[in-house]
């Protein structure tokens, strides 16, 4: 049996990508299946839970980095703090699934917003006809849901353009990724389902609050001042995502690197450092990955990538051992690929809340 470790990453990653043992806080890995009487729009929508499942996004390759797309349910092993554990459900990597496609329309990507719209329309070529695309984008005047979720193509590619050309203001990117989360829930339970998310990662309130704590910091304390992994809005779309099984892939902007800006300022590079390991830790802690935008014209290129990634994925449901327990500590998910030389990568473990 190959044994995953819990922090390590598919190896054919052309970025690299960590998880951070201190990056541990506010994780749920419990699927909510969705009372199929609620509402499907209602405001004040309460996800009822039938039963406490833990859902898994895995990825598995060889030892040279090739993605294996062909393992069936028997190939895996399921573990939970070192105890084995049966598996409910189990989709292949060819699984059809739902996606929300969340665009960032504030007022810093005004000036690329043709690059984007071509880089989203080749992304859509690549997904598969039965996989179903919902249009989330968020601006100063907040996230919007501008497409429920489609198998129309063309539909999809239009209402891609016209958003584009529109929104400027703040970036309300934390309230977007619980809009697009909150949609995902009305997906089928079991259903693969992800968020691909194009942002510089500076939401507005989290800058804030990062803005208050490095001001009340020593000049010396200034570049540890930030927790990144405390924030109350990132340990939110933790918990929501993680109950639906949605796994996040951030496409970080340039203009949000910390590398890359033009002054050298202490509190505006940890301000800007905090919001990129944030977006790091939304996609460790999912089972996705962080693409960063080195240039502009790797957008469609990056965009591809994820869409491979997609189809890479297997999905694997299993029952914790004590799973009406919810006793805040942290329970260590482990895979084991019972054929050959190969290696699993999924999420490393949740906060059981």
């Amino acid at each position: 049996m190959i044994s995953l470790s819990p922090n390590r990453c598919r190896p054919y990653q052309r970025i690299q990508c960590r998880v951070l043992p201190s990056l541990t806080l506010g994780l749920l890995a419990l699927l909510f299946l969705v009372s199929a009487s609620s509402p499907a729009h209602a405001q004040d929508e309460v996800i009822k839970t039938d039963t406490s499942l833990v859902q898994l996004s895995v990825g598995v390759a060889d030892k040279q980095g090739h993605p294996i797309t062909n393992l069936s349910q028997n190939d895996f092993a399921i573990f939970e703090d070192g105890v084995r554990r049966p598996i409910l459900h189990f989709e292949p990597t060819d699984a059809p699934f739902s996606l929300v496609m969340l665009l960032d329309t504030s007022g810093s990507t005004i000036n690329f917003r043709q690059q984007i719209n071509q880089a989203a329309l080749r992304f859509l070529d690549a997904l598969a006809p039965d996989d179903r695309v919902a249009i989330v984008d968020f601006n100063g005047k907040g996230a919007k849901l501008q497409l429920p979720f489609s198998t129309d193509r063309r539909r999809i590619a239009y209402t891609i353009g016209i958003t584009l050309q529109a929104g400027k203001g703040e970036t309300p990117l934390y309230d977007a990724l619980k809009l697009s989360v909150k949609e995902l829930a009305h997906e089928a339970p079991r259903r693969r389902k992800a968020i691909v998310v194009l942002t510089d990662g500076l939401d507005t309130d989290a800058r804030n609050g990062d803005r208050r704590i490095v001001g009340k910091a020593a000049a010396t304390d200034v570049g540890s001042a930030i927790k990144a992994e405390t924030n109350s809005q990132v340990i939110s779309v933790l918990n929501d995502a993680d109950r639906q099984g949605v796994t996040i892939f951030p496409l970080a902007l340039p203009s949000g690197d910390p590398k890359k800006l033009p002054l050298p300022d202490p509190a505006i590079t940890a301000m800007y450092t905090a919001a990129r390991t944030r977006l790091q830790l939304l996609a460790d802690r999912t089972g996705g990955r962080l693409h960063e935008i080195r240039r502009l014209d790797d957008l469609s290129r990056l965009y591809a990538e994820v869409a491979a990634d997609l189809r890479t994925l297997y999905t694997v449901v299993y029952q914790p051992p004590n799973a009406g327990v919810r006793d805040g500590k942290w329970r260590e998910i482990r895979v084991e690929v019972a054929r050959g030389e190969l290696v699993a990568s999924t999420k490393p473990g949740y906060f059981a809340r």
